[in-house]
C-alpha cells in the first residue's frame, strides 16, 4: 500500500525522472489513459526508446501511473542541462522509503523537464530539482521513476510554482481517456460540484476530515469514536486501490453492508467482505461524509469489486496506529481538483459526465 497521492501520486516524493522541456497562463492538460497491468508496483511506465516527451497516464492494478516517453533508464551524460546538487564532499545523497517497503536511493541533481499538453504548447520547467536513481525497487524493466504531486517543496506540482498556483484536477477511469488538468484549467466548479475542506501534515499529505459513512440510510458517524478528529484524519491517495478504515470504525461500516445483503459470505476471503452474488444491485449504496459539507454519494463501481462470481467490499481495515486512506477505487469517475490556496478539494460528476466535463475544460 503507498501512502499518499502519486501518479503513482506519492506526494513527498521527489521528481525522480526527467525529461527535457512555456505554458499559456489559463494552465495546461495532459491526457490519462487506461491500461491495464500485471505490475502493481510499477509508479512510472514507459513504451518509447525516443527522447521526445510526452505525459499521460495510463491505469495499471493499484496504481494510475503518469507516462512521459523518454528512455526507461535515464543518462544524465546525454544532457546539456543535468547538474548534480553538490553537498559538503560530495554529491547530494537522497533514500526515499515508501509504506509497501519499496525505495529509491541516489543523488539530487536539477534538471529541465518540459511536459506536454493537449495544447500542443508545452510546459518548461528548467532547473528542477530531481533524483536521479541508482538503486531502486518497486520498478519494472520499463520503469522509469516517481512524480510527486503534493504541498512537499519537492514534489512537481510545488516546483511547478506560481504558474500552477498548485492547483491541478483529475478523473481516473477504468476505461477510455480522460485527463490531468494544471493551474487554470485545473479549477473544479459548477453545478453538482461538492468541496470538502483540505488538511495537511508536516509531511505534505492532502488529509480529508471524514465526518461520517453511510450505508444506505444507516448513518454511522466517527463522534464518539478514536477516529473521529477535526483536523484531518483520511490521506487522499492515488497509489492505493483500496479505502482504509481504522479496525474499531471500520468493523462498524462492515456490519451495516452486512445487515443489508442477503447472500452468503465468502469465508475464504479472509477480511475481506465478499459474497456469492453478482448481483450488484443488491447491495447498499454508501456515502462519505466530509467536513465542508461535501457528501460523497458513490456509485457501486467505486465500493465493491467483482471477483468472478462474486463482489468484494473495496474498504479494507487497517490497525488503529495506521492512517485511514480515500483510495483510487473510491475517486474513480469523479472530477477531483485540489485547490491549496483555498485548502479545498472539490469532487463533480459521475461516469460520462467526468470525461465529458474533462473535455469541455480544455475546449
Amino acid at each position: 500500500m503507498i501512502m499518499a497521492l502519486s501518479l503513482r501520486i506519492i506526494i513527498k516524493a521527489f521528481l525522480l525522472i526527467t525529461a527535457t522541456a512555456s505554458s499559456p497562463p489559463g494552465g495546461f492538460t495532459i491526457e490519462l489513459t487506461h491500461r491495464h497491468s500485471n505490475s502493481s508496483s510499477s509508479p512510472l511506465s514507459s513504451d518509447d526508446d525516443g527522447s521526445s516527451p510526452y505525459a499521460d497516464t495510463v491505469f495499471a492494478t493499484t496504481e494510475y501511473l503518469m507516462k512521459l516517453q523518454i528512455a526507461p533508464i535515464f543518462d544524465p551524460t546525454k544532457s546539456s542541462s543535468y547538474k548534480a546538487k553538490i553537498c559538503h564532499d560530495g554529491p547530494c545523497p537522497y533514500k526515499s522509503t515508501y509504506a509497501d517497503q519499496t525505495y529509491s536511493i541516489g543523488t539530487l541533481a536539477t534538471e529541465t523537464v518540459t511536459i506536454q499538453s493537449t495544447s500542443g504548447q508545452p510546459f518548461v520547467m528548467p532547473e528542477t530539482l530531481i533524483g536521479c536513481g541508482h538503486n531502486n525497487t518497486g520498478l519494472d524493466s520499463k520503469s522509469s521513476g516517481i512524480v510527486g504531486l503534493g504541498l512537499g517543496a519537492s514534489s512537481l506540482i510545488s516546483q511547478m510554482g506560481e504558474r500552477s498556483l498548485g492547483l491541478f484536477s483529475y478523473c481516473f477511469t477504468g476505461q477510455g481517456t480522460s485527463k490531468i488538468n494544471f493551474g487554470g484549467n485545473a479549477v473544479v466548479s459548477g453545478d453538482g460540484t461538492v468541496a470538502a475542506d483540505m488538511f495537511q501534515n508536516k509531511h505534505g499529505f492532502y488529509y480529508l476530515n471524514l465526518d461520517a459513512v453511510s450505508v444506505g440510510d444507516n448513518r454511522i458517524e466517527t463522534l464518539g469514536t478514536p477516529f473521529h478528529a477535526s483536523d484531518g484524519n483520511m490521506i487522499v491517495d492515488s497509489g492505493a486501490t483500496f479505502t482504509y478504515l481504522p479496525d474499531s470504525y471500520c468493523k462498524k461500516v462492515k456490519e451495516a453492508v452486512e445487515n443489508v445483503v442477503r447472500a452468503d459470505r465468502v469465508a475464504s476471503m479472509g477480511d475481506m467482505l465478499c459474497y456469492n452474488s453478482d448481483d450488484i444491485e443488491m447491495y447498499p449504496s454508501i456515502t462519505l461524509h466530509f467536513s465542508g459539507g461535501a457528501d460523497l454519494v458513490l456509485e457501486k463501481y467505486n465500493t465493491y469489486m467483482n471477483r468472478g462470481g462474486m463482489y468484494c467490499l473495496a474498504i479494507m481495515c487497517v490497525g488503529p496506529t495506521e492512517d485511514a486512506i480515500f483510495g483510487n477505487r473510491a475517486q474513480n469517475n469523479f472530477l477531483v481538483g485540489y485547490d491549496p490556496s483555498s485548502m479545498v478539494v472539490s469532487f463533480k460528476g459521475h461516469r460520462l459526465f467526468c470525461s465529458v466535463e474533462l473535455k469541455e475544460i480544455t475546449n
